[in-house]
């Protein structure tokens, strides 16, 4: 059974600019978006509230300043556990 409730935002960040959305879903289009995360090696955490906020955003848009922190926290936590280091 789908849980209609299930939300999935993607993040895409190139390193200039902020990140921006580039896919957003609930139910079965969020189940869809973890599964192809997984398939692609992507990196996941799970953050309900930021990803409610963030699904409201229009695709192709970066996040509104008022997200930058908790934004930064989960790239953050992203790069940390799958060893991957920003910068040089």
């Amino acid at each position: 059974m789908t849980d209609a409730r299930q939300i999935a935002v993607a993040l895409r960040y190139d390193g200039a600019g902020a990140p921006t959305v580039v896919a957003s879903g609930r139910g079965q289009v969020g189940e869809r978006i973890i599964a192809t995360a997984r398939e692609h090696g992507v990196p996941l955490t799970e953050n309900a509230p930021l990803a409610e906020a963030l699904s409201t955003l229009e695709l192709e848009t970066e996040i509104p300043e008022r997200l930058y922190v908790a934004v930064a926290e989960v790239l953050g936590f992203l790069l940390r556990t799958s060893g991957t280091r920003a910068g040089p």
